[in-house]
């Protein structure tokens, strides 16, 4: 059913039988290099009874906004181009109504204008990184850091640039922090956050890493706090 069906159906489920679906989340690399693919969350999903996208989410209203971001930032990384229907972008209450405007109001409001902002930065910072889009189409230009911690709800890969410039994506889809998690590298060096959309400024919690270093010594593993219903993106400075 493709990109769209299978991470909607993983992400309705309730965090704590999230383990039981984690294929769903991951089996789209299987044939990610097959064609030249885009990621649509498009109108299909929300009309006819169907739901906003922020409404389609278990869990309380602070909850729902925090999945929504961290699957941006998670599509927004995964390889292919992306397609988001209007209103998403602020997370819309209501279903779209062709003889109605958008509810453009609700971004004066701090949980609606956080998800405007953290689409504004993943658009930002995908125009700047070629490992987000220059190997969409070739899978030496992804890597499996972490595929199979169905039990933590956590995922996390590496993209590539042309020149062998990586960036790290790790989304929880967990409402549990991790505040030691075990996270490989792809190479050693000092690492960044780039994006983290549980940050503050985006309505979220407030979880942060500083920048560190891995090197071959640690087998490129850094205890990491990986913060609620969310995704880090990490640069080698």
């Amino acid at each position: 059913m493709g990109w769209m069906h299978d991470t909607l159906q993983y992400l309705q489920q309730d965090p704590v039988h999230r383990v039981y679906h984690h294929n769903e989340i991951t089996f789209s690399i299987l044939y990610a290099w097959s064609e030249n693919f885009m990621l649509p969350l498009s109108h299909d999903e929300v009309v006819h009874g169907k739901g906003q996208l922020v409404n389609k989410f278990p869990g309380d209203r602070w909850q729902k906004l925090a999945t929504l971001r961290a699957l941006y930032g998670f599509m927004w990384a995964h390889p292919g181009k992306k397609l988001l229907f209007m209103g998403s972008e602020f997370a819309q209450n209501d279903e779209w109504n062709e003889s109605a405007g958008l509810q453009w109001y609700l971004t004066e409001f701090a949980e609606h204008s956080g998800v405007q902002k953290v689409i504004s930065r993943l658009n930002s910072i995908y125009k700047a990184k070629p490992a987000l889009w220059q190997k969409d189409t070739n899978p030496e230009g992804f890597s499996w850091l972490v595929g199979d911690d169905g039990a933590s709800n956590v995922v996390a890969f590496t993209r590539w640039s042309d020149d062998g410039t990586p960036l790290v994506c790790i989304t929880n889809f967990s409402p549990v922090p991790h505040d030691s998690y075990q996270l490989p590298l792809p190479t050693a060096g000092v690492w960044r956050e780039i994006l983290n959309t549980d940050d503050l400024a985006f309505g979220g919690s407030g979880i942060t890493n500083e920048s560190f270093a891995v090197d071959v010594d640690t087998d490129l593993k850094r205890i990491f706090r990986v913060p609620p219903l969310a995704t880090v993106w990490l640069e080698r400075v």
